[in-house]
């Protein structure tokens, strides 16, 4: 039981860390900016990405799918969704706030 936890929680972050990358993953790649601790310009943003996917799939592969793949595959998709609640709330825009830090121009909502 106690190897199945082990799975969850190792998945569950794995999902946050790779859900949080994609955001800086992409703008970096296209040349935009995004709200990023590290400063907000698309080349900290792809690096932040690549790093974050690559740590996600570590992660991943720590947490040993195969033992508890129902599990673990539960795991991941909760700590996807949850960081992709908080992008979609404007959640990096927020931490750069709350952390002093200069936030780029959004883009307006489009209804």
């Amino acid at each position: 039981m106690a190897d199945m936890w082990h799975t969850i929680l190792l998945s569950v972050l794995a999902g946050v860390l790779g859900a949080n990358a994609v955001p800086h993953f992409i703008k970096g790649m296209v040349g935009e900016q995004f709200p990023n601790v590290w400063g907000n310009d698309s080349l900290r943003n792809a690096v932040a990405g690549t790093l974050g996917l690559a740590l996600a799939a570590l992660i991943g592969y720590w947490a040993d799918l195969p033992a508890h793949a129902l599990a673990g595959i539960g795991g991941a998709v909760a700590g996807a969704l949850l960081m992709a609640v908080f992008h979609g709330l404007g959640g990096a825009y927020r931490l750069n706030s709350a952390l002093g830090l200069a936030n780029p121009p959004r883009a307006a909502a489009t209804r």
